[in-house]
């Protein structure tokens, strides 16, 4: 987009500009099964801003994220817009649009006391307590056998001390160069987070081959004392513990009265992964980490990819200027499919009227009897000419066998004529309540007018 973009755009009279790309994505390989999350193939709306400045990025930025709202409150989707890790993007900001459900790929970290929410990769928290205190006084470190101990599990029976009094060392290669990551002994280490921290572009963990070179010694029995040829990274959980127990660098060895900042030297980061129960970092209440499906994103990306391609405009002065970008995705068949993921029973979908293949079906009882055919036909004929998007059944099949397929499709209304029709009544039903009532047949489309608002959320 950003090469094309080059060759038209030539002067800051034509921004700020929105390019819109709507297109079939393939995925490369198979995915873990989710529902109708895991497809190979599925359709994306991208859209990127040109603008001149930082300013008129801010506005871009705003306009999207104001209009995504506003798509997936008519859509009828519960959703978050939590901060978000930029990732490959890249960029100062990024925002991630999120429906919470067990059918998701990713993770949300959400208060529900304050509303602080954010991506699992992006979340922040206020870890909880140690589970006890540690030693007092400026202690030496100090070697101890653990034969065959390896993991903080082992080593916390072992010692009859918990996993908050150890700290696990974490041999990771960044763009190819070893770094050696401390986290306390019960948390785990957010790759995202680490790989931010560094400004590294790959993160992966180091192979056991790599590791014994090294240090001399196999994962396990691994810590940061004596290591000189590696950065030392550290989470913030460790800043001002002390006697803590680490690795000795030495098979079936570990020191105690390891003290962080005084037996090591570290840079310390927030690295750790945030976990339910965490405390919030705005309110302190205890945070909640649920499954979720992303359904939009969008980045401030700055000059990353403008610059990169050489897209320059003249500004007013005649001099040549960098125009600033964003991009901004939405999965048009993910709100689908989390909608279907929201709201379905037992007998198929529920959808909300905005998204469903027809607002209302008119059924017939038997439309082969003359009466009820005269009244759905003149019903549906109704409908069109208010405007309605009602679907008529009029197959000869049994009446359960249509209510059946209406309800499986996600109709989110339905209108029954059939024996109450002689006392000029028809069966009004909504589909996800499954609630009904007699309606007068003359009131039935000013009752369903009043009844198209938005359907209340799922909870």
């Amino acid at each position: 987009m950003t090469s094309i973009a080059r060759g038209e755009l030539r002067s800051y009279k034509q921004l700020p500009q929105i390019w819109y790309q709507i297109q079939t994505k393939f995925r490369d390989e198979a995915r873990p099964k989710s529902g109708l999350l895991r497809v190979r193939q599925f359709i994306m709306k991208d859209s990127y801003s040109f603008d001149l400045d930082a300013a008129g990025l801010d506005a871009s930025y705003q306009k999207h994220h104001q209009a995504y709202c506003r798509i997936f409150d008519r859509c009828g989707l519960v959703y978050l817009a939590i901060e978000a890790h930029s990732g490959a993007m890249g960029g100062s900001q990024s925002q991630e649009f999120a429906v919470i459900s067990d059918a998701g790929e990713d993770f949300v970290v959400r208060c529900t006391a304050c509303g602080y929410a954010a991506n699992l990769e992006k979340a922040e928290s206020a870890a909880t307590p140690q589970a006890a205190p540690d030693p007092a006084g400026d202690l030496t470190p100090e070697e101890f056998h653990t034969p065959g101990f390896k993991t903080i599990a082992e080593i916390a029976t072992f010692t009859g001390l918990p996993e908050t009094s150890q700290m696990k060392s974490l041999v990771m290669m960044a763009d190819a160069a070893p770094v050696l990551v401390m986290v306390r002994g019960d948390h785990q280490l957010s790759e995202a987070k680490l790989a931010s921290a560094l400004g590294a572009q790959e993160i992966r963990p180091a192979n056991p081959s790599e590791i014994y070179d090294l240090f001399g010694a196999n994962a396990g029995s691994l810590g940061p004392i004596g290591v000189t040829k590696m950065r030392i990274v550290a989470d913030h959980a460790l800043a001002g513990r002390r006697n803590m127990i680490a690795g000795a660098n030495k098979d079936d060895y570990h020191l105690r009265h390891v003290t962080p900042g005084e037996d090591f030297a570290a840079e310390f980061f927030d690295l750790r992964q945030v976990a339910a129960g965490d405390g919030c970092i705005r309110c302190g209440h205890a945070l909640d980490v649920a499954k979720a499906v992303e359904v939009g994103h969008i980045f401030k990306l700055g000059y990353k990819y403008s610059s990169s391609m050489g897209l320059k405009v003249l500004d007013e002065k005649g001099g040549e200027v960098t125009p600033i970008m964003g991009s901004y995705g939405i999965g048009v068949e993910r709100i689908l499919t989390c909608a279907i993921e929201l709201f379905h029973d037992k007998d198929g979908m529920a959808l909300p009227p905005s998204i469903a293949p027809f607002s209302l079906v008119i059924t017939p009882a038997n439309y082969g009897d003359p009466l009820q055919r005269e009244a759905a036909d003149l019903l549906y004929n109704d409908c069109v000419h208010h405007g309605l998007d009602a679907l008529l059944d009029d197959r000869d099949e049994r009446p359960g066998v249509k209510f059946k397929d209406a309800d499986l499709i996600g109709i989110p209304y339905r209108i029954t004529i059939g024996k109450k029709l002689a006392q000029g009544k028809v069966e009004f039903v909504t589909r996800r309540t499954k609630a009904s009532e007699d309606v007068p047949l003359a009131e039935a489309i000013a009752h369903l007018e009043k009844t198209l608002a938005p359907l209340p959320p799922a909870m």
